[in-house]
This record gives structure tokens, sequence and C-alpha cells, in this order.
């Protein structure tokens, strides 16, 4: 079984030989982490560090969605593997665990919907309702679902709509831990909500209050956004599960390269709350996009129409 990242960190710490390859990739990782050219020498003295970790657990330690230090231990995941993101932003392989091997929550929510106003789920289930509107109502009735969502939501509407901003990144650490922390039954009805008309369909767009953390003044390029996500040890480590588990494959029945579709909507919820948050493009579509545009990407537009096609033209997703 793979190690976890911040075990396997202090077991590399505690023996000398590791410790000195460990501190030569830290300060590799931190190089590009400034986008500081490596001379040859340089590259070559980093590529052999990692080399050198062998089949040792550092080098295929994983993290957990919903562990504690998890910053520290992507941190950990990408000191090792820095070289994977040299000269262009495919991520070839995903810091988290296989969702397969994680915990899977179980709620009754028959037992649940029943409970809402009395009626039972049949009534509840009906067509005239509004499903995301019932998603909610279900979210209410759990202590831990109400209290996160009311959270984020009073965070990410304050200063909306007055000459003042929102704080996007308290907004964003907000609906993180929303995703994060409240079982994935409650936050994927409440996000994939099935609607047959606007109002529904608005209010499942509003899921995430998205005049904060979805939506600038003005769009940026695509490749802005993408340089702000590398930058982030969250924000890379879910665009690069987002990347295995979503890419798309013209032969697969469900139009994934991993056939696995659920994994690819637990990743696609992994970047809700980072710099490439991305959201619904309308209140009558299903179709997610990114707040961003390819204008005035000169050499580089073939590059950012890539970035932006991970969500808009995206079989799998």
């Amino acid at each position: 079984p793979r190690s976890n990242c911040l075990a396997a960190e202090q077991l590399c710490l505690s023996d000398s030989t590791c410790n000195a390859t460990y501190r030569i990739l830290e300060n590799c990782a931190l190089a590009r982490a400034r986008f500081l050219p490596l001379d040859h020498d340089s590259r070559v003295r980093c590529l052999n560090a990692e080399l050198e970790l062998g089949n040792s657990s550092l080098l295929h330690c994983k993290c957990h969605r919903r562990m504690k230090r998890q910053e520290h231990c992507l941190r950990v995941f990408w000191t090792v593997h820095s070289s994977m993101t040299d000269g262009y932003f495919n991520l070839e392989t995903s810091p988290y665990e296989n969702p397969a091997n994680e915990e899977h929550w179980k709620t009754d929510y028959n037992k649940l919907a029943a409970l809402v106003s009395g009626k039972d789920y049949s009534q509840l289930a009906g067509g005239a309702t509004n499903p995301c509107l019932k998603a909610t109502h279900v979210c209410n009735l759990s202590k831990k679902c109400v209290r996160l969502r009311t959270d984020y939501a009073s965070i990410c509407t304050r200063g909306v709509g007055s000459e003042d901003t929102c704080d996007r990144r308290k907004c964003h650490r907000g609906l993180r831990n929303f995703f994060e922390k409240v079982p994935e039954d409650f936050t994927k009805r409440i996000l994939f909500c099935p609607c047959q008309d606007e109002l529904c369909g608005e209010r499942r767009r509003k899921t995430i209050v998205p005049d904060c953390s979805f939506q600038y003044n003005t769009k940026p390029n695509c490749l802005w956004l993408l340089d702000s996500c590398l930058e982030d040890h969250i924000c890379k480590s879910r665009l690069a599960d987002f990347q295995q588990n979503c890419q798309p494959a013209d032969v697969s029945p469900d139009g994934c390269f991993q056939h696995n579709h659920a994994a690819c909507l637990q990743a696609y919820m992994g970047m809700i709350g980072t710099p490439m948050t991305p959201n619904y493009v309308s209140n009558s579509s299903v179709e997610v996009s990114l707040w961003c545009t390819c204008e005035s990407s000169g050499n580089q537009k073939e590059k950012c129409d890539q970035i932006s096609g991970m969500f808009q033209s995206n079989k799998c997703l």
C-alpha cells in the first residue's frame, strides 16, 4: 500500500542519506516555484536526487482529500515530483489516493428526505418541485452541512454588490471546507441537482456564489489562471487529480479514459474553491467553464484553448 506523505517524510528525515537527498529536492522545488531559471548542472542535480530516492516510500507516497495537514502532505508530494511540471501544464499523476480506496460516506436519503416538512419522499421528489431546493432542505437536516454551507455563503456574499469587493481568498477557503468536510452525498446533490427549468438552474449555478468565487470584473486570460493555480499546492494537486480522472476518451462508453465518471465528478468538485474554480455557464445548461478568455494569448493560443477546453469540451466531464 502507498504510504502517507507525512509519514514518509518523517521516515526519510530520520535517515541521513535520504535526508540529504530530500533537502536537494526542496531547493529544486523552491527554485521552480519562484520561476528561477536552473542551469544545466542544477537540473541534472535535481533529476538525480529524484532518481536516488528509487523505490523509497517517499517517491510513491500519496495524500487524502480529507486528511489533516493536507497542504503539508501535498508540499511533500510536489517536492519529490517537482520535475513533473517542467515546460508544460500537463500533470502526469494525482497526489491523491484513488477515490475507491477512500472512505465512502453513506446516508439514508429516503429517511432524511421524509423528514422534510413531514412529506414522504415520493411527494418531495415530485416533478413540480425544485430538485436543487430539495437538496438544500436535505442539507439543512445535517448540522455540519448547514453550518459549513452558511459559513461560506456569508463570507462569499460579504461585499458583493457594493463598492467593496468580496474576499475571494476567504470565500474559496470556505467553499473548500464545505466540499471537503461535508459528506459527499450532501455536496454532490447540491452541486449536481438535475434541473428542468431556469429557476432551478439559477439556484444550481449560484450554489458557489459565483459573484465572488467565480467571476472577476473582467475575464482574465486562462494562462494567468493556470499560473495562479500552479503556484498553489492545493490547486495544482486538484488540477492533477482532475486531469487524471477527467481525461476524455472517444471509445469509452462514459467518455472517460479511466472509465470512472464518479471519480471525474469528485475531481471536478475538488477544483471549486481554487484559483481555477469552474461553474455552470447559464441557468439553462449543464455546460461548465472557467471564467477566463483566450483573447490576446499570442503564440500560446493553442495552450490556452486546451486549458479552457478541459472544462467546456470535455466528454468525460
